[in-house]
Order: C-alpha cells, then sequence, then structure tokens
C-alpha cells in the first residue's frame, strides 16, 4: 500500500513540475518569437522581397500537388495557383490514383492530352500512367499515376519537375500572392537555405480573391475556432523559435521550399510513413550534419498559406492521430540522433524536447487525467492542492493561447478586428475546458494503434473553397 501511495505522490508533484516545465518552455518560445518578429519589422524585412520580385537571379520554382479524390477543390485551386507573383514556376498536379472525378475534372478544365515524358527519374514510384499538357497553359504538367501515397505523389512531382525549387503543396491549400517570393527570396539571401516554410493559417472563415486577402470572419463551428487559436500558438510560437536555432524538424506539407537536388541526394520522400513532411526534414538534418554540410532550414512567418480545418470532432481525432504517428514513426528511426552531439542543437535539444514532450507529454497528461482526480477522491491529496494545479494548469494554457493571439496581430495587423480578436481570445481560454482535452487523448490513440494506422492516410471530409 505504501508503494502505491508513494507512485501516486510522486506523479502527483511530477505532473506538477512537467506542467510547470512545459509551460515555461511554451512561454520562452513565444518571447523568442516575439523577439525575432519585432526585430524583421523593424529592419524592414516584411518587405524587403519586393526588391527582388522581378529579379533574374530567382531561382524558379516547381510547385507540386498531390491529389487523391479532390474533385471539388483541384481546378479552382489550379487556377488560383496560377495567378501567384513569381518571375517563373510550373505547377505539377500528381494524380494519385483518385477514385473519384479529379482525372476526369482536370482533363476536361484545361483541355490536356497526353506527352512524351522525357525528364529523368532519379526516384522510383508507383506506375505513371500518363503524362498531360497543353501549351495554353505552358506552366502547367498533369501526371496520372496509380495509387501510391502522397509520398509517393511527390516524388513522381520531383521526377517531372524542371527546376531547382520545389514546394510542396497541399491539394486544398490557398496561397497568398507573395508567399512563394517570400520563400524564394530566403535562397537567394542565403545559399545556404535549403528548406524553408511558409505559415500556415486556417482558411474556414478566410475569403481570398486572385492570391489576395480580401476579409476574415470567424468560423461558424467552435471546433473550428479552437483550431484557429490552436494554430497560432504552434505555429508562430512554436516554428518561430525554432527556426531560430536552425533546428525547426517539420515543415508543413501544406506549404514548404526544399531544394530539389538535396531531397533527391537524401533518397526523395519516404513512401512507408504518413509523417512525410517531418521524416523528410529530419532526414535532411541528419544528412547534412554527418557530412558536415553548411546549411539552413528557415521559417517565414510572413509567406502565408491558408488551409482547410477539419470540420468535425471525429475529423479533427482522424487528423491528431495520423499526425501523433507520423511523429512516433519519425523520432523511432531517428532514435540514434538523441542526446547526440554530433547533431548539435538537433541532437541535443530539438529531437530530446519532441520525445519528452510533444510525444511522451501526451501519455503523462491523459495518466494525470484519472490519477490526480483518484488521488483527490482516496485522500491521498489535499484539495488545495488539485485546485492549485487545475487553475495553473489551466491559466498556464490559457497564456500561452493569448500570447499566440497576440503575436498573430503583430505579424499580420488588420486580418482580425478588435471584436474578432476578443471573441478568438475566449475560445482560447474554453479550449482548456474539453478541447485540450480531446486532442491529447486522439493522440495517445494514435500511439496505441501505431501499427495499425503507420500506413494509413485516413479521410477528412472537405468543402469547396470558394475564392
Amino acid at each position: 500500500m505504501n508503494i502505491i501511495r508513494n507512485f501516486i505522490l510522486f506523479f502527483n508533484y511530477f505532473c506538477m513540475g512537467y506542467t510547470i516545465l512545459l509551460s515555461c518552455i511554451y512561454i520562452l518560445q513565444i518571447i523568442i518569437s516575439f523577439i525575432k518578429i519585432r526585430e524583421d519589422v523593424k529592419i524592414g524585412k516584411s518587405s524587403d522581397f519586393m526588391e527582388y520580385k522581378d529579379s533574374e537571379n530567382l531561382l524558379p520554382i516547381s510547385l507540386i500537388i498531390p491529389a487523391y479524390n479532390e474533385e471539388d477543390n483541384i481546378v479552382q485551386n489550379v487556377k488560383s495557383l496560377m495567378k501567384l507573383n513569381y518571375p517563373e514556376f510550373e505547377l505539377i498536379v500528381v494524380n494519385d490514383g483518385s477514385k473519384d472525378k479529379t482525372h476526369d475534372k482536370m482533363i476536361e478544365a484545361f483541355k490536356l492530352y497526353p506527352i512524351e515524358s522525357a525528364h529523368m527519374r532519379p526516384l522510383e514510384t508507383a506506375k505513371v500512367r500518363n503524362v498531360y499538357y497543353n501549351v495554353e497553359y505552358p506552366n502547367l504538367i498533369y501526371v496520372d499515376k496509380e495509387n501510391g501515397g502522397k509520398s509517393d505523389a511527390l516524388n513522381a512531382g520531383i521526377n517531372a519537375s524542371s527546376y531547382p525549387l520545389f514546394a510542396c503543396l497541399d491539394a486544398d491549400s490557398r496561397l497568398e500572392s507573395d508567399s512563394l517570393l517570400r520563400l524564394g527570396n530566403e535562397f537567394i539571401k542565403d545559399t545556404t537555405t535549403v528548406v524553408a516554410g511558409g505559415l500556415v493559417r486556417i482558411a474556414n472563415g478566410g475569403v481570398i480573391k486572385d492570391g489576395i486577402f480580401e476579409s476574415y470572419n470567424l468560423p461558424e463551428k467552435a471546433i473550428e475556432r479552437f483550431q484557429t487559436v490552436e494554430y497560432f500558438r504552434s505555429f508562430l510560437a512554436g516554428r518561430t523559435s525554432w527556426g531560430v536555432t536552425n533546428s525547426m524538424l517539420i515543415v508543413s506539407g501544406a506549404f514548404g521550399v526544399f531544394k530539389k537536388q538535396v531531397v533527391i541526394d537524401v533518397g526523395g520522400y519516404k513512401t512507408d510513413t504518413i509523417g512525410e513532411d517531418m521524416e523528410i526534414v529530419v532526414r535532411i538534418h541528419e544528412y547534412m550534419l554527418r557530412n558536415k554540410i553548411k546549411y539552413k532550414v528557415k521559417f517565414v512567418e510572413q509567406a502565408i498559406c491558408w488551409t482547410q480545418g477539419p470540420m468535425s470532432l471525429n475529423d479533427v481525432r482522424t487528423q491528431r492521430r495520423r499526425w501523433q504517428v507520423g511523429l512516433m514513426d519519425t523520432l523511432l528511426h531517428y532514435k540514434k540522433l538523441i542526446f547526440n552531439p554530433k547533431y548539435k542543437w538537433i541532437g541535443m535539444m530539438a529531437v530530446p524536447y519532441n520525445w519528452l514532450f510533444e510525444l511522451l507529454g501526451a501519455v503523462v497528461e491523459v495518466f494525470g487525467y484519472f490519477i490526480i482526480p483518484f488521488s483527490l477522491i482516496m485522500g491521498e491529496l489535499n484539495i488545495f492542492f488539485f485546485v492549485m494545479y487545475f487553475l495553473m494548469a489551466s491559466m498556464l494554457g490559457i497564456m500561452i493561447s493569448f500570447g499566440g493571439l497576440i503575436l498573430e496581430q503583430y505579424t499580420k495587423r488588420g486580418v482580425m478586428s478588435a471584436k474578432q480578436c476578443v471573441q478568438l481570445a475566449l475560445y482560447g481560454i474554453l479550449e482548456n475546458f474539453g478541447y485540450r482535452q480531446a486532442i491529447t487523448i486522439f493522440r495517445v490513440e494514435g500511439m496505441i494503434k501505431y501499427k495499425k494506422l503507420k500506413n494509413r492516410w485516413g479521410s477528412i471530409k472537405r468543402k469547396t473553397v470558394g475564392d
């Protein structure tokens, strides 16, 4: 009995210390991000990309869009991307064996016809049925292939690409017209840049026309508003701060630009994982550090991509289980990096942080949901400790959410009205009472079902996004 009592007491104090430590890290990330963003604004980085908008030095970019059952959005998205502000780019749509009318809609909308593809194929992929083209759309290439998954579709897009840089985009992504310029600019300013990621915002409620942000309305559903607050916190605070130390481990699959040759050198996208966006970035870090090659992985908060967030709790569950499985798969595969000084900040800080807080943190939190109340009921924990722990965890969560909102307003003034900001701040409070707990449970479920879900992408219901 004493062993159980001691364990319960130890776990309660462990949870308290763990929560305080994690919250301090989050607050530090917000402070670092605020300083970095403020410095960017002060020295004019938010507009310095404009001097390169007509420059011949900008490297041309291939935009690769994997598409699987995207009949509702694909044509509209391609038309929107064609209007991007960039000197030279090509669009490569890869139909990954869709079972709906994605193929028919692309052929019909752009009057495409099959051509002989003369490109080299450095990466192995599932069979490509045909490559399509139309001289009326000289920068559009359409690849129709057998199903092989998102990673396989990206590899097929790399094989079909002509340019030294490529960007991976989701089929439902909407880029602001200057976003590509902002990321392309990073490869001119610093030739050691090998990856540059942009800021992803929830599109639910936003109105974008011809790549220009026109207005913002809060999404209708609470589940969408919670995600909006969550994205502000995780992208602006998290990725900006990790980018400062060149140790960002993930560039969102919705919007990132890569040096093509580097991706080919490391073997392309891994096709047996559903966390391809994190895996490829960690592999690039590992390859560059192991070979002692100078490089940079950057995050550009002013390069904005809008993407649809899930519109139901069940779809959020599907998404978050997938994210956790992808995280777990990557961390297990690269466990040799943990506290390995050979890999510098990546091995000593970034990977251990992801193990301790992003992966195992969900397990600790779920255990806390049961053990702490059980301790109270069994009389092993006084009510003062319980109330203080609950209030502390909630208040720190609220502070972090507010910090994300403040950063959002600082980087994109005018997107939200004061009323909308106050409304989202309310959801930053409410998310700590149900939504956060549900997300944590979904993450643990993903870990428990790791083997079952490892190669299962899952489907999320989408709606047509109007420009």
